[in-house]
């Protein structure tokens, strides 16, 4: 009823205004990549305003299209829209309508051929199957002019008999490890190339890292782990061994008491039924529906004092006239589970309150006034840390008169012998249990050093390709193409920026594994504002790299101190043809770069720069302050220096770098044995030894900062190879005073190198020290209270001084001149600086004016140093 009522209304409009297409679109072919318009014409009379005219493909209205509408006459308008770029997208039915009092006029339909590369709609996706078990992959595609056929490439090897028209389904008859498949779409304009796909083979697991105690009580103790990789197999259970010394079975294995299998998720499990007061270890393995993995390492702990599990032996008691004396056999050694505090004596008389007697040495106990007429009873229980034994049964003494006197008169020595040889046995005990407890610290060790973590299985993705005349596509990055862990990405969410509104320019330091760029950032005003950003180097694609350099964006971005830098936000610069982005750090611009580098420049040149002792002490100021903020939120810094403490424009001190400055400045990082490169010049003597950082550790690295400061950026302990300097400062050694360094200031500095780390000062009163040395000395003038160097007048001095071979200095091909200090022992590098030159002027002065130490005729007032 509605069609024909709207036919009719369509019809009425026609013959009332003669309102129709006269012209309608016609059939397009375009290759693609190129630009087509198509159009219609729509003629009406009598009536005043004209329609507007919309464009539909397959039957949506198009919204973002390069439309046009142009009166022809009084009578007639055309409209017409024009397709740029045509895609395989754009392909589909096209129409014109037109709208009047709710009533739509359409236009004739035409198609829209595109020409070009095959489009693949279907592309292969990752699986994990079993080691020699079939499986299938699914790749189609479409696209003009057809047919299209597809390819299959398996490990980049071509595979035979695949050339089938689209769509195609792959049968792999079994993989034994890690394979990558590709399917390629031809046709006669060429070849488009699908995604990667990975098919991983389900494995055992690798065996769990982290595996630490969390809790222990005297019969139970609470473990946890990691789970490093599952083998690409959801995990089942976990199997946790224990030796238990008092629970050995001899019939299976003597260094394994019992085991436990459990289900996991969790991954923590606590082990019940253990022995009180026993040195035992625990090891643990996970399984999934393939097999077992390895176990970890024992891990050894102690369980805590319980009471004793038995009573008191054999207690007797005799009348010696006044007083009642009982005496009572130690409890078992093996009953004690603890360290034997003594007994406890429970006496109880007739009508009176019970009594309790501490007896802490010895087994005998006197009741004292005993009126042998009375109704008499008492027990005793021995107690240690973990609290009460049983009591011994209840002796009972009726009223007996003189009875009782006699006969326990004739019996009075048999407890003193009894005594005696209860001594013996007991000291007979204690060397049994010390003995047995020297034999397992020889054969297990005292200390157990935590484990390392372990190094999971990495899968690395590259994007899809597309090989056309269109060139490269870059993916955009998002915190989900890095696979870094869901509690990282919320603790960055609120910080990042996308790199649109970004624009890197020169690069201000380069490391190993890194570099430091100059930025800007596009505020929403239409301002920008300078930043420093840090960013990975491209050729990086381990996200256990990305996730450890943004966790140390998401330690910084809580600080909030002058003297501490913090964090403005993250961001990540998309790669063509790459999955993984570079991740960036963005970090206030500090002016005048790093402590380290400014110090060490103030002493090059034929003509150096005297840092004032005030200025040098405002450094220290300002470092002590930061880390006293630092210590105060619990967090250990564990790479305190001055290449990682930054001067910004008013030549305040900031302390930066919690963990990146390593890849910036490898030289000063040594490798000890299989662990991680460690900065040894700068870290404690007990970190050194045992791998242990806590806030004195960083007393001892502010120590050693003084010191660079006070010699004006030397390296510390000059002569000592860093594979020396642990035996160097067991022998007692620690740096000498530098010269012109004042006795109280040289003092402060040797306290913070003492060996027991709880003597040494506390950054809250190294701070009131050195600002009591700073106001003993006479104020510098406002004119030298901000020191600057002017390397403009020394660049040629620099690079000519070959005795020294302190600095090189180059000039890229935009202008910009570099300097990179560098010692004889490799100790400074990867330290670039602007040479003072007017950052407006900078693209139009000539690159051979930058080594003029005057530039149009005048010195520099001011040069800066930046990092």
């Amino acid at each position: 009823m509605i069609p024909g009522l709207c036919l009719t209304i369509a019809l009425l409009l026609r013959l009332t205004w003669g309102l129709e297409f006269v012209a309608d679109p016609t059939n397009v072919t375009v290759s693609l990549g190129l630009n087509t318009q198509m159009g219609c014409q729509l003629k009406g009379k009598g009536f005043s305003g004209w329609p507007a005219i919309y464009w539909l493909k397959d039957g949506r209205e198009l919204q973002d299209v390069e439309s046009t509408s142009l009166h022809l006459s009084e009578d007639e308008l055309l409209s017409s829209i024009r397709l740029i770029n045509v895609q395989q997208i754009d392909m589909g039915w096209y129409w014109c309508t037109a709208s009047v009092k709710g009533i739509h006029i359409n236009s004739k339909k035409a198609f829209l051929t595109v020409e070009g590369l095959p489009y693949i709609t279907v592309h292969p996706q990752d699986i994990i199957v079993f080691k020699d078990t079939p499986f299938n992959l699914t790749c189609a595609a479409v696209g003009r002019p057809t047919p299209t056929e597809i390819l299959w490439r398996m490990g980049g090897v071509l595979v035979e008999g695949t050339g089938i028209e689209s769509p195609s389904v792959l049968t792999v008859k079994g993989i034994k490890r890690l394979t990558t498949f590709t399917c390629e779409a031809h046709n006669s304009k060429g070849v488009t190339v699908s995604r990667t796909a990975s098919a991983n083979v389900k494995v055992s697991p690798a065996k769990p890292t982290k595996l630490r105690i969390n809790s222990q009580t005297s019969n139970n103790v609470s473990i946890s782990w990691t789970v490093a990789f599952d083998g690409f197999s959801k995990l089942q259970a976990c199997t946790a061994q224990v030796y238990d010394p008092n629970k050995v079975n001899v019939t299976s294995n003597y260094n394994i008491s019992f085991e436990e299998t459990f289900p996991v998720p969790p991954y923590r499990h606590t082990i019940r039924g253990l022995s009180p007061f026993t040195s035992c270890s625990v090891r643990l393995s996970c399984r999934n529906e393939v097999g077992r993995s390895e176990f970890t390492e024992w891990i050894h702990f102690q369980t805590s004092e319980a009471a004793p599990s038995a009573p008191p032996r054999n207690v007797s008691y005799f009348y010696n006239g006044s007083s009642l004396v009982i005496w009572w056999y130690d409890v078992a050694a093996w009953d004690v589970h603890g360290i034997l505090l003594g007994y406890i004596v429970e006496w109880s008389r007739q009508e009176e309150k019970k009594v309790e007697i501490t007896v802490d040495t010895g087994t005998q106990a006197v009741l004292h006034p005993f009126d042998p007429s009375e109704k008499h009873s008492f027990r005793v229980c021995a107690q240690t840390a973990g609290g009460r034994g049983p009591w011994s049964a209840p002796v009972l003494l009726l009223a007996q008169g003189q009875g009782l006197e006699e006969t326990e008169r004739k019996t009075s020595w048999a407890p003193v012998i009894i005594g005696i040889l209860c001594a013996v046995l007991t000291l007979i005990s204690v060397l049994l249990v010390m003995y047995h407890i020297r034999r397992k610290e020889m054969q297990f060790g005292e200390a157990f050093g935590p484990i390392s973590d372990g190094v999971g299985q990495m899968v690395q993705y590259r994007a899809g390709r597309v090989y056309n005349r269109r060139g490269a596509e870059r993916i955009e990055a998002t915190f989900d193409t890095l696979g870094i862990s869901n509690a990282l990405k919320q603790k960055l969410e609120d910080i990042f920026i996308h790199e649109r509104q970004l624009e890197l320019g020169r690069t201000l330091g380069r490391g190993e594994f890194g570099s430091v760029k100059e930025a800007y950032l596009k505020m929403e005003d239409g301002s920008s504002q300078k930043l420093a950003v840090k960013m990975l180097k491209t050729e990086i694609n381990a996200s256990g790299d990305i996730e450890e350099f943004l966790r140390e964006a998401a330690c910084m971005k809580e600080f909030n101190h002058p003297n501490v830098i913090k964090v403005i936000g993250v961001s990540l610069q998309s790669r063509a043809h790459r999955r993984l982005p570079v991740p960036m750090v963005l970090l206030p611009f500090m002016k005048h770069g790093d402590l380290r580098t400014y110090l060490v420049l103030s002493r090059l040149g034929d003509q150096p720069v005297d840092i004032p002792v005030q200025n040098l002490l405002n450094f220290m100021i300002d470092i002590v302050k930061g880390m006293e903020y630092l210590s105060s939120k619990n967090f250990v810094h564990r790479d305190l220096a001055t290449r990682n403490c930054m001067l910004d424009q008013d030549m305040h001190v900031c302390v930066a770098d919690f963990g990146l400055s390593r890849k910036l400045y490898s030289g000063d990082y040594y490798r000890q044995g299989s662990t991680s490169k460690l900065p040894v010049k700068w870290i404690a003597l007990e970190s050194l030894a045992d791998n242990v950082y806590t806030v004195h550790s960083d007393v001892w690295s502010f120590g050693v900062t003084m010191w660079e400061i006070a010699t004006r950026g030397q390296t510390p302990y000059p002569g000592v190879e860093n594979a020396e300097i642990y035996d160097y400062l067991i022998r007692g050694h620690r740096l000498k005073q530098p010269p012109d360094c004042i006795d109280e200031l040289y003092k402060l500095m040797h306290k913070c190198w003492h060996t027991d780390p709880k003597l040494r000062p506390s950054f809250e009163s190294l701070r009131t020290s050195l600002e009591s040395l700073l106001l003993g000395l006479s104020p510098i003038t406002e004119s030298e209270q901000l020191l600057y160097m002017n390397l403009q007048g020394g660049a040629e001095a620099f690079a000519s001084d070959q005795g020294r071979s302190l600095a090189c200095w180059e000039v890229d091909g935009v202008g910009n001149m570099e300097a990179s200090a560098v010692s004889d022992s490799a100790d400074y590098r990867y330290v670039t600086a602007p040479l003072g030159l007017m950052e407006d002027r900078r693209e139009e002065t000539p690159a051979n004016d930058l080594v003029d130490p005057i530039h149009d005729g005048q010195l520099e007032d001011e040069v800066i140093i930046n990092l």
